[in-house]
């Protein structure tokens, strides 16, 4: 009795094609960046929970130090909260506040570890300081809106309402408008840093950005208009210095990064 022969499962497959090993080859860099993301991702993520469960355990106290600009002018009231879960919300969005301004550092440092493969050495070497400049901007920002233009503010206000009319303002509404003002301010006082990325990168001239200073002047104040309240008062705060700050950028970017002069043999 005879037995037919089987084909052996150990088989070796064929060769792949060419085209097919190309694809391969051409797809391990990108699986490999998709996998250097995640790890930033989650680096940044889990440093960010951290922050959040410090700031949310000092929820309550950093409640009472974000509302004091307001509670100034407002002697012996408290805000309000009209919502069930509206106490618990806002110091959630309190902590979460605190825990990116505190953990910003660290979050710039996973975007600059996750590009730095692809930069020059000269331009790794600027990354660092860039990175606590920017940090230190952004706090310096967040601290102008809250120490000067909130006092401000709030004083035009109260001096605007009427004495028939009793302003109780939500705390809700409050946050809302302090964490816009904060990224507003935070955002501004990081000009400087993007005109001084520009002309590194050579994608605009320091002749071209005195040129365009007619157009940045105007810019300034529609920005301001639109994200600050409907008072001519806060839109100037933020128009003036967005308009120093890039007059500030422009300079220390023709400082550092001047012509060499050329020496006539």
């Amino acid at each position: 009795m005879t037995h037919r022969s089987s084909p052996c499962c150990c088989e070796l497959d064929p060769p792949l094609a060419d085209s097919e090993q190309d694809m391969i080859d051409n797809l391990q860099p990108l699986f490999s960046h998709l996998l250097e993301l995640r790890t930033r991702l989650v680096r940044g993520v889990l440093v960010f929970l951290l922050g959040f469960i410090v700031a949310f355990a000092f929820s309550a106290q950093l409640y009472d130090l974000l509302v004091a600009p307001l509670a100034a002018v407002l002697p012996g009231q408290k805000l309000v909260t009209i919502g069930i879960a509206s106490p618990f919300m806002v110091q959630v969005k309190i902590a979460a506040l605190v825990a990116f301004v505190i953990t910003l550092p660290h979050t710039l440092f996973q975007v600059w570890a996750f590009v730095a493969p692809g930069l020059y050495q000269h331009e790794k070497k600027l990354i660092i300081p860039l990175i606590i400049a920017s940090s230190l901007l952004f706090v310096l920002g967040m601290s102008f809106a809250y120490f000067l233009v909130f006092g401000v503010v709030f004083k035009f206000i109260v001096s605007v309402v009427p004495a028939s009319m009793q302003w109780l303002p939500d705390s809700g509404e409050y946050l809302d408008f302090a964490i816009g003002m904060f990224l507003a301010f935070g955002v501004t006082f990081e000009v400087p840093i993007a005109v001084i990325v520009l002309v590194k990168m050579g994608v605009v001239s320091i002749a071209k950005l005195r040129e365009i200073r007619s157009y940045v002047i105007v810019g300034a104040f529609v920005i301001a208009a639109i994200v600050t309240p409907p008072d001519v008062v806060s839109q100037l705060m933020l128009a003036i210095p967005l308009c120093l700050l890039y007059e500030l950028g422009v300079f220390i970017a023709a400082m550092l990064f001047r012509p060499k002069a050329v020496v006539a043999v």
